[in-house]
């Protein structure tokens, strides 16, 4: 039997609500909608969604506010749908832990693949052996950087390093498919999705603080190494 995507939609215009949720519903998705960010609290223990449409005007809560309460605790993608089309707005949004943003009018269709996009970009890869950590993404037994999923949080050796969010997904990446090479324009799309509002050398200044806090020397790195022209890679043995 087949799994539905769960599809938590908050968002206090009754037409707007209505409309996306017959879609969503109509293309196979489980849908539940609130009207306000309290019910949208409730609605992430309840209902458990894999996805949640945020409207950024919500009669209790600004929106940016309710994404940074939620991305202390959860890692549920969140798609902002809002009528403001100000680059600062969208800026402030995916700062809060948005991970796409969609300006009103906009394809239900386009709306559906970012979804989807979003969702699974959220799962955690699967162990390439069966004697992989179980506490999440790691590598060989004689390396000394590894990643647990459970707890969002990087290791190296036995001390824990302080990433952002944005940080991190980038990590969840490399170690998804360690050693191979991933283009920036890849590296764009893992943290801000399709409708992206990060240029090549914000990767670069990312890739950059990473380095400084997981490599014994950044300017010679062991774990995060550039391919010239190609990308980044993720060196693990």
């Amino acid at each position: 039997m087949r799994v539905l995507t769960k599809v938590l939609v908050i968002e206090d215009e009754i037409v707007v609500g209505e409309m996306i949720s017959m879609y969503l519903t109509d293309e196979g998705f489980d849908v539940r909608r609130v009207e306000t960010g309290y019910a949208g609290r409730e609605a992430l223990v309840s209902f458990r969604p894999d996805a949640v449409l945020l409207d950024l005007v919500l009669p209790d809560i600004r929106g940016t506010d309710w994404c940074s309460d939620v991305r202390r605790q959860s890692d549920v993608p969140i798609l902002v749908i809002s009528t403001e089309t100000k680059v600062i707005e969208r800026i402030e949004a995916l700062e809060a832990g948005a991970d796409d943003y969609l300006c009103k009018p906009f394809s239900m269709q386009e709306l559906k693949a970012r979804i989807g996009a979003a969702v699974r970009r959220a799962k955690p890869a699967a162990p390439r052996t069966s004697s992989a950590q179980p506490q999440g993404l790691g590598p060989a037994p004689d390396c000394a950087l590894r990643l647990d999923l459970y707890k969002r949080q990087i290791f190296v050796g036995d001390a824990p390093v302080e990433t952002t969010f944005t940080e991190f997904e980038l990590l969840k990446r490399f170690f998804g498919s360690p050693g191979r090479v991933f283009s920036r324009d890849e590296l764009i799309n893992t943290v801000r999705g399709i409708d992206s509002y990060v240029n090549d050398r914000a990767i670069d200044v990312h890739i950059t603080n990473l380095r400084r806090k997981l490599e014994a020397n950044p300017k010679q790195p062991r774990y995060l190494k550039t391919v010239w022209g190609a990308g980044y890679k993720l060196m693990l043995e």
